[in-house]
């Protein structure tokens, strides 16, 4: 069957929301660009909002038009309606699970930053000078180290939809956290401490340990549907930056049922090619679990009915040698197995599909899609930062943004070039007027050198010394390249008529 088309359905440049993008000016192509770009995206509860991050740390809400689906001659330009701007470098997020765009109680996010406590905000703030200060949080969760007294940092936020949406989940540094979402204070903002701490790493002995250790950075819960057979589904995914991998069962106070180290259990012949965990993802039937690391052209598939068996090693995401985040989704497929989805380094999106059904070392991608996120004149190709599909699987979300580091010598040498024109009658001139000077250096020189030996000796040997000096490294400097939010919508291949017999 042939790959389906995307095609594209509405789009934004501008990372930072309602605030005016700033500009910088690259010298290399003489073209303005955002000195922001986008990190993530994702989706709402009920598909029909957009959340995205930036790099200077605002959170941007879009509630998608209802004609979003209609034919069009042009794509939709896309403004966001709510824009809040984050005390501190921006962390994780969690939008509600009963989250309803009807409904106002249920628009609530989940924030996190760096030296501050979880935050609950209300996303539908816009952004100025003189209201910034009135950005101010619905509720506060604290985490703090009871040997330093800072805030812990936060590196993943859960936020599920089981039990009402009345918990969430923070992970930290060998730590996660359960928190009680409807807690009440005694002031004016409710603020809370976890009600339930699950320690990951831990010593049994001197010489053991036992658990995951490092920052748990990625956190999923598996899939509570009934339809699937699951009984008793509630097992938690961790991830962290030092490659481990630990199932923990809510349901049983946060027992660690299972944990192992990739580079132990996988059969890659390079055992360093993942440098962290980054996204861990369950499948729509929750018996394999997705593991996509960073600095790696690859992502892991177990099944966790044997814990420590590797599935399946889905190659041929390029661009992944890089420390960026490339987060993936999934989605279940027709055919029994299921979808997996991810950007690429090169501005495209690579597909799985019928993951699940097959075992093998190296799966190949089923069909991608290039130039999803072109650059315009003078930027830098980036990547796809995330691909995040619709719980329809008709429209997905993509956004890309990276820096890119640019040699200042090549913009000095392209400035002069686009300047040759421009200023080569002066140039003519000037080198005329200068002649005379040259030869009148030259005759001093050469007086010089017949008049005082000696000095001309030391002379010659500076500038023998000068002239073995290793010539300097241009310096580099970063840009943003192409950054865009876009929404495509998949379409399928209409299916081969049968041939009628005459």
């Amino acid at each position: 069957m042939p790959a389906p088309s995307l095609d594209l359905l509405a789009e934004s440049h501008n990372p930072d929301g309602s605030r005016p993008a700033t500009h910088k000016t690259a010298s290399l192509h003489q073209t303005p660009r955002t000195d922001s770009f986008f990190t993530n995206v994702q989706w709402s509860s009920d598909g029909t909002t957009l959340f995205t991050t930036s790099s200077e740390n605002r959170l941007c809400t879009y509630v998608l038009p209802e004609d979003l689906l209609e034919p069009k001659d042009e794509p939709i330009e896309l403004t966001p309606h709510g824009t809040l701007v984050l005390p501190g470098p921006l962390g994780p997020i969690a939008p509600s699970p009963y989250w309803s765009v009807s409904e106002n109680y249920t628009q609530l996010v989940l924030t996190s930053s760096r030296e501050h406590p979880i935050h609950l905000y209300y996303p539908f703030q816009s952004f100025s000078s003189s209201s910034q200060c009135h950005q101010r949080p619905l509720a506060s969760y604290f985490l703090i180290d009871p040997l330093t007294e800072a805030y812990t940092p936060i590196t993943s936020l859960l936020w599920p939809g089981s039990s009402g949406g009345n918990h969430f989940i923070a992970g930290s540094n060998s730590l996660i956290s359960l928190f009680d979402i409807t807690r009440p204070g005694q002031s004016a903002y409710t603020h809370s401490e976890p009600t339930c701490i699950i320690p990951t790493y831990q010593k049994s002995s001197k010489r053991t340990r036992v658990g995951l250790h490092g920052a748990i950075s990625a956190l999923a819960l598996q899939n509570p549907d009934s339809s699937y057979g699951i009984s008793g589904a509630g097992l938690v995914a961790a991830g962290t930056r030092t490659r481990g991998l630990g199932l923990y069962d809510l349901n049983r106070a946060g027992e660690c049922t299972a944990s192992w180290k990739l580079s132990a259990w996988s059969s890659n012949p390079n055992p360093q090619d993942g440098n962290g965990v980054m996204q861990v993802l369950w499948s729509p039937c929750g018996r394999y679990l997705v593991v996509n690391e960073r600095c790696t052209t690859s992502l892991l598939v177990y099944d966790i009915r044997e814990t420590h068996s590797l599935l399946a090693r889905l190659t041929g995401r390029r661009g992944g040698k890089t420390n960026q985040r490339l987060n993936c989704d999934v989605y279940a497929g027709s055919g029994g197995g299921f979808e997996v989805w991810s950007g690429t380094g090169d501005g495209g999106v690579v597909v799985w599909e019928n993951v699940g059904l097959s075992s093998g070392d190296d799966v190949e991608p089923s069909w991608e899609r290039k130039g999803l996120h072109e650059p315009r004149s003078g930027e830098p190709v980036s990547a796809v930062s995330a691909a995040a599909m619709h719980l329809a699987g008709s429209v997905i979300a993509t956004c890309s943004g990276s820096w890119n580091f640019v040699d200042e010598e090549e913009e000095s040498d392209s400035e002069s070039e686009s300047d040759d024109d421009d200023e080569s009658g002066s140039t003519k001139s000037d080198s005329d007027s200068n002649a005379d000077l040259d030869e009148k250096t030259d005759a001093d020189s050469s007086h010089n050198h017949d008049g005082d030996e000696t000095e001309s000796q030391g002379s010659g040997s500076a500038s023998s010394a000068v002239t073995r000096q290793p010539k300097p490294k241009p310096k580099r400097g970063l840009v943003v390249g192409e950054t865009s939010l876009k929404i495509w919508s998949i379409c399928m291949p209409l299916p081969e008529r049968p041939a009628v017999a005459s």
